[in-house]
């Protein structure tokens, strides 16, 4: 063999054992947890799931819109007190955020994926649609 020949022999073992390494290394760390996504779901789904299974259901609206029509058994904890009483939140059940339209049940949501929670469902148009879908609420 010439000096050529040993050099490039050289290069590529080297290469080969680095590859090794980092390959080991990598199957050696600690898999990345998944990201948790809440589900949209609509009233009549929402509905179906209230019906047919255990499922915790948060307001996250203001008092006097949870004192003018709420869906029976739901939990008042309004959107901006929701990081503060996330102790409230059971972590072992699904959990149904509504509003009033959708779009602070998606910032509640947010926050519960943030802090853990992954069994997370987001009632898309909220309490308008909820309302307006002829499906039972208490005032």
């Amino acid at each position: 063999m010439n000096k050529n020949t040993i050099i490039v022999l050289i290069c590529v073992l080297g290469t080969l054992t680095l590859a090794g390494c980092v390959q080991q290394e990598a199957d050696n760390t600690t898999p990345q947890t998944e990201k948790c996504e809440f589900s949209d779901v609509s009233a009549a789904e929402a509905f179906n799931m209230i019906e047919t299974g255990d499922i915790f259901i948060l307001d996250v609206r203001t008092q006097s819109e949870y004192d003018n029509g709420h869906l029976e058994d739901s939990h008042l904890i309004p959107v901006s007190e929701l990081e503060g009483r996330l102790d409230e939140v059971p972590s072992e059940t699904a959990i149904l955020v509504y509003c009033r339209s959708g779009r602070r049940s998606v910032t509640a949501s947010n926050i519960l994926l943030d802090a853990g929670y992954c069994d997370v469902y987001n009632m898309e148009a909220g309490f308008n649609e909820w309302r307006s879908g002829g499906y039972p609420y208490e005032e």
